[in-house]
């Protein structure tokens, strides 16, 4: 059992810890971090009933659609809804890379429980791609739906900021829609999932250090 926690949840903490750690601005309290990614392990349990009801009780006529709304629509749009509901709002969020720590914690809480329950049925021998796959993909969600937040959150112009903040939840569900599709349609998935990854990442990081950017430029302009 140990052995299964741990597969569990360190994947989760180790990426949690990264992005937290390249917060070099204003580093979020701790506490509020935690609490964020607290949120997102209690998220599983609403969104698993959801996800029971529609699989039981909506007649899919198509399995991919029915992947793409029961999981990318569903778990997106409930992260975005405890985001803006609990962080967008807060005095907290006083800079724009603020939106991807506080988006990769309520994602990663979201996965680690995830991931926990499926290691808890299939065993640990699948812990490593757990852990490259789902985690990992959660978070980078959380990095686009941040990314746009943060921008959304210091546009200064409502419009403008009403834009973005549809981009920060139609994004992460195109994304996590993509993803789901790979599995789905065809059987040499292993060859695309990859690159897309590694794509995933690549344009991830580029998201932080662009958030950095704008955030520097944010905290110059204030008044003294």
């Amino acid at each position: 059992m140990l052995a299964v926690i741990g597969a569990a949840i360190a994947p989760g903490i180790a990426i949690l810890s990264y992005f937290y750690l390249r917060d070099n601005l204003e580093p979020e309290p701790i506490s509020m971090v935690i609490r964020t990614f607290i949120f997102g392990v209690l998220l599983v349990f609403p969104v698993m009933v959801l996800q029971h009801i529609m699989q039981t009780e909506w007649n899919w006529r198509s399995e991919l659609f029915a992947s793409i709304f029961q999981s990318a629509v569903v778990e997106e749009f409930f992260k975005w809804m405890v985001l803006y509901f609990t962080v967008y709002k807060h005095v907290e969020f006083d800079e724009p890379y603020d939106g991807i720590v506080y988006a990769v914690a309520v994602s990663l809480g979201f996965a680690t429980l995830e991931n926990f329950i499926y290691l808890i049925i299939n065993g640990v021998d699948i812990a490593f791609w757990r852990a490259f796959l789902p985690v990992s993909s959660h978070a980078l969600f959380g990095v686009w739906m941040g990314y746009y937040l943060g921008k959304a959150k210091f546009s200064g112009k409502a419009n403008l900021e009403l834009r973005r903040l549809f981009v920060s939840l139609a994004l992460p569900i195109i994304l996590h829609a993509l993803y789901n599709s790979i599995f789905l349609t065809t059987e040499h998935w292993i060859w695309i999932i990859v690159p897309f990854m590694l794509l995933l990442w690549w344009q991830g990081l580029k998201k932080v250090q662009r958030a950095h950017d704008f955030g520097s430029k944010t905290l110059t302009s204030r008044p003294q």
